[in-house]
C-alpha cells in the first residue's frame, strides 16, 4: 500500500477553508486532521498553499478515435492533469460517432490504456439509435449526449419521435447540446445574401443568435418538465436562458440543471476582433452583458457547473477562413487558473469555485466518492499557489495542438501538485508518469 503526507496545506472543500494534513492510502483519503505524524513514502509540504478536490469537467472532446491529428486521450489527459481536472467526461462526436454499445466500450477501453486522469464517456444519440442508447449502463456511463444542433456526422437529433423517446425512456441524465439548427440557417443565408464568402469571426454570435439557443434550450426544458427526465443543459452563453433555471431546490433534488463554460465567463464578443477563430466556439462567445449574467446565475445556483468544452483543431484548421475554420478550442490546462483570476478580481469566492468545478460535478452526475476531500474518497487532488503566476506560451502547452486561445495571458495563479485517483501525477510543472486514472462509477437510484 502507497501512502502520501500532504502537510499544512489550507484545504477549500464543502464551503469552508482550514489548514490541515491530509493522508492518503491506497489511492483514498485515509485522514484529514490538523496534525498527522504518521511515516510515509511521500510527504509534500502544502505550507501557503491551497488543496482543493480535482475539478470534474463534464464536457471535453479529446478526439481520439479517428481525429488524432488534433488531439488524443493521452495527449488532453496530460493537459487536463496539468490543470487541476482530475477527471473528465468526453463527448461522442469523434470519428466513428459513438452511437453503439461497442462503439461506447472501445473508448473505454483506450482510456484505461491512456489516461492519465479519470474518465467517462457519453452515449451518443442519433435519430436512428434510440435501442442502443437504452442499452447504456447508468452505473459505468456518465450520461446520453444530444445534439439539438449541428454536430459531426450523424449526430444531429432533429426527429421529435426521437427526442421524445429520449426524453420518456432513458433514466440516466441527458446532456444537451442546445441551438435550433432552423435558425442558424436562416441567419447564415442572409448573412450570405448581405456579405457572399466574406464572412468574419464577429459574425458569429449573431449567425449562432441568442435566439436559436433559446429556442432549442427552452425546448429540451419542456420536454423534460413534461417526461420528469434528467436534464443538463450545456455550456450555456446567454442571459436570456438563464431565466429557464431553478435555484430554489438543493441541487441534488433538481432534474434539470445546467453548465456554463470558461470561455462564455472569460471572453465577450469584443474579442473577436483580435482573438478572432480562436475564439471560434459553438455556441458562440455572446456579449459582455450576457457573459455578466452567466456569472450572476453561476453565483446564484441557477447554473450549477462549470467546464471548458474543451475541443481542439489544429493551427492550420484555425486559420482558414471563418466559413471553414471548425468551432471549438483547447481550455483544461488552463480553466482553473482562469477561475482563479476570477477570484482575485473579486467575482467569485474560492469556495464557489470549488463548488461549481468539483462538488457540484460530483453532485449533478452522481459520482461515486470523488469530488470532495471526506475521509474514505478517492483522493482526488489539486494543490494551488495562489500568488505563483501562470504564463501562457507555446512552449508550455501540453494539448496537441499546440496553442491556446488564452496565449499572451498571465495568470495570477498556478498548478502546484494534482493526485489522480491517490497517485500523484503532476507536480511542479512536470507530468509524473506511467499511472493511470480510473474509470468513473455512478450511483444509480440515488
Amino acid at each position: 500500500m502507497s501512502t502520501t503526507l500532504i502537510k499544512a496545506a489550507t484545504v477549500v472543500n464543502e464551503g469552508t477553508q482550514f489548514v490541515s494534513d491530509v493522508l492518503i492510502k491506497d489511492g483514498f483519503f485515509e485522514k484529514i486532521a490538523p496534525q498527522i505524524n504518521s511515516h510515509a513514502d511521500l510527504e509534500v509540504n502544502a505550507e501557503g498553499k491551497y488543496l482543493l478536490p480535482g475539478c470534474i469537467d463534464d464536457q471535453v472532446h479529446f478526439r481520439e478515435p479517428g481525429l488524432t491529428h488534433k488531439a488524443d486521450i493521452f495527449s488532453e489527459s496530460r493537459a487536463a492533469v496539468a490543470g487541476g481536472i482530475t477527471s473528465f467526461m468526453e463527448m461522442p462526436n469523434t470519428v466513428p460517432n459513438t452511437l453503439t454499445q461497442q462503439l461506447l466500450e472501445q473508448k473505454y477501453q483506450i482510456a484505461a490504456q491512456k489516461s492519465l486522469a479519470n474518465y467517462s464517456f457519453y452515449m451518443g444519440a442519433a435519430n436512428n439509435n434510440l435501442d442502443e442508447v437504452l442499452k447504456t449502463d447508468a452505473r459505468n456511463v456518465c450520461g446520453v449526449k444530444v445534439f439539438m444542433g449541428s454536430s459531426t456526422g450523424n449526430m444531429l437529433v432533429d426527429n421529435e419521435k426521437t427526442l421524445e423517446g429520449i426524453f420518456s425512456n432513458s433514466p440516466m441524465l441527458i446532456a444537451t447540446h442546445c441551438e435550433d439548427e432552423a435558425t442558424i440557417q436562416h441567419n447564415l443565408q442572409k448573412f450570405k445574401e448581405e456579405y457572399g464568402d466574406a464572412l468574419t469571426p464577429e459574425m458569429h454570435p449573431l449567425i449562432r443568435s441568442a435566439e436559436a439557443c433559446y429556442t432549442s434550450s427552452s425546448f429540451a426544458v419542456n420536454l423534460a418538465k413534461k417526461h420528469g427526465s434528467r436534464l443538463h443543459v450545456l455550456h450555456i452563453s446567454t442571459a436570456i436562458e438563464t431565466a429557464l433555471f431553478d435555484n430554489s431546490i438543493p441541487l441534488k433534488d433538481k432534474k434539470i440543471t445546467a453548465e456554463a463554460c470558461i470561455h462564455h465567463l472569460w471572453f465577450s464578443d469584443e474579442d473577436y476582433l483580435k482573438k478572432g477563430n480562436w475564439i471560434k466556439w459553438n455556441p458562440a462567445i455572446k456579449t459582455a452583458v450576457d457573459r455578466e449574467e452567466i456569472l450572476k446565475a453561476v453565483l446564484d445556483g441557477r447554473i450549477d457547473v462549470i467546464a471548458t468544452d474543451h475541443a481542439p483543431h489544429t493551427i492550420e484548421e484555425k486559420f482558414q477562413p471563418y466559413s471553414k475554420a471548425p468551432s471549438g478550442g483547447p481550455l483544461v490546462q488552463y480553466a482553473l487558473v482562469a477561475m482563479l483570476d476570477l477570484y482575485h478580481q473579486g467575482k467569485i469566492s474560492l469556495e464557489q469555485v470549488v463548488e461549481k468545478m468539483a462538488h457540484n460535478p460530483a453532485v449533478c452526475f452522481r459520482v461515486e466518492k470523488r469530488g470532495f476531500i471526506r475521509e474514505g474518497y478517492w483522493a482526488d487532488l489539486v494543490l494551488v499557489d495562489l500568488d505563483k503566476p501562470t504564463d501562457v506560451n507555446r512552449d508550455q502547452i501540453l494539448s496537441k495542438c499546440g496553442w491556446s486561445p488564452f496565449e499572451g495571458q498571465e495568470f495570477r495563479s498556478s498548478v502546484s501538485h494534482t493526485f489522480v485517483s491517490g497517485n500523484l501525477v503532476y507536480s511542479d510543472g512536470q507530468i509524473v508518469e506511467p499511472s493511470r486514472g480510473k474509470r468513473l462509477e455512478f450511483m444509480v437510484g440515488s
